[in-house]
């Protein structure tokens, strides 16, 4: 990259044509006294003060800065209270690319409000805080803080160190234009996130009041025109096949492309994802057929996070999977995703603990599954308690979705609009 490219950004807005000019952290913020004890400290009597520490940072508390932890009788002499506007960077991760993550105080009461133990605090003097603070998220002061991190456990940075971070700045102009545009991201981020966590709360009550609990045969919550009473049967009552798919070594049988090979990674939370693909040769393949899936089968997953469950669609019928259990042939008119529902719910996740063995890697046996006892209705009533579920589902994939595409917009801002 030439010098002259490094003075512009990819991305600005219309009517910013000036040259941006090279700073360091040291040369646009102050540093201010964090207090240096562990909030574990014992305390003589509460003070008032709250203070912010690294593993707020790191949890997205202090972002919001609302309440924390109390501070002991301390001496004025060994903090600065924080103002409005600050930067407090937590100075110390177990994981490198947490160094020097940012919180920023903005218009916030900063009264008896103090930054705690593995924090550095930046006081912007000529820069906008806000500015400083989505800078601190660019992939460039990521690399920087993995590079001037120290540590093997636990990564570091002094500020000595984090001085030096060199950057290119704007007029306050441009830089309030670039904040005021990731703000807006930023609000619609929250917003969704908000949007999804209320959609996952409404299933999880859907999932306990829509199934008989602590023994009962009747639900809390039901359609209208269903009054019948359940019944409690056991999976090997309802499905003729319970086995095993493949639990053997399967990796010298992987290529590059060839059958996708379903595998326990795929499937959580009751869906299946694709976010790990695996291939197995023709040969291998052609010697699972006994164990292929088939339309409307249900697997469970066999070892690690056990007891998750999906149902194979359409597309993915004649398929070969490795090291879960294969649920399959209904014995009489059954609908597998209410069977995939009822194994979300409370009731059958203690019952998986039950049944669950090992102590390092979790692990249930296809014996143990054949036993599990599922609260049955009627299947006019199965289908449409499945269907009011898969609706939820659907919609809180579409946020997923729109939340990711928010977040990757943010990315590209945080890319393309520092330099």
């Amino acid at each position: 990259m030439s010098a002259n490219q490094t003075k512009y950004p990819q991305l600005r807005f219309k009517g910013f044509t000036d040259p941006w000019e090279k700073r360091t952290l040291g040369q646009t913020t102050a540093k201010a006294k964090s207090y240096s004890l562990s909030r574990d400290v014992e305390r003589d009597h509460e003070t008032g003060y709250r203070y912010i520490h690294y593993g707020d940072i790191h949890t997205g508390v202090a972002d919001i800065v609302t309440e924390h932890t109390k501070l002991p009788n301390i001496e004025p002499a060994n903090y600065d209270e924080l103002r409005v506007n600050d930067l407090v960077v937590a100075d110390a991760s177990e994981d490198y690319r947490g160094i020097a993550e940012p919180a920023v105080v903005v218009g916030l009461p900063t009264q008896h409000l103090v930054a705690g133990l593995h924090t550095i605090t930046l006081r912007p003097s000529s820069a906008s805080s806000l500015y400083l603070y989505y800078l601190l998220h660019t992939d460039s002061f990521k690399h920087f803080g993995y590079q001037m991190g120290t540590g093997l456990k636990v990564f570091g940075i002094s500020w000595s160190n984090l001085s030096k971070f060199t950057f290119m700045i704007p007029s306050r102009p441009e830089q309030e234009m670039i904040v005021k545009l990731i703000e807006s991201v930023d609000n619609l981020i929250a917003v969704n996130q908000r949007k999804l966590a209320k959609l996952k709360e409404l299933k999880q009550v859907y999932l306990q009041k829509m199934f008989p609990k602590n023994g009962s045969k009747f639900p809390q919550l039901r359609f209208s025109g269903f009054a019948d009473a359940w019944e409690q049967r056991k999976l090997s009552e309802i499905y003729d096949k319970i086995r095993n798919a493949f639990v053997g070594t399967a990796t010298p049988y992987y290529v590059n492309q060839g059958h996708f090979y379903l595998e326990s990674n795929n499937v959580k939370y009751g869906k299946l994802n694709f976010n790990n693909e695996v291939y197995i040769n023709d040969d291998f393949y052609q010697k699972q057929k006994p164990n292929w899936l088939h339309t409307g089968d249900l697997v469970v997953v066999q070892s690690g996070h056990v007891g998750h469950s999906a149902v194979i669609p359409s597309e993915l019928n004649n398929t070969a999977a490795h090291a879960v259990i294969i649920v399959a042939k209904p014995k009489q008119k059954i609908d597998p995703y209410f069977i995939n529902d009822y194994l979300q719910t409370n009731i059958a996740r203690k019952q998986i603990d039950n049944i669950t063995t090992g102590n390092t890697i979790k692990h249930i046996l296809t014996s143990a599954m054949k036993m599990f006892e599922v609260s049955l209705p009627s299947y006019e009533e199965q289908r449409p308690i499945s269907n009011l579920l898969a609706q939820i589902d659907d919609t809180i994939t579409l946020h997923q979705r729109k939340l990711e595409k928010l977040q990757e917009l943010k990315k590209g801002y945080l890319q393309k609009m520092f330099c």
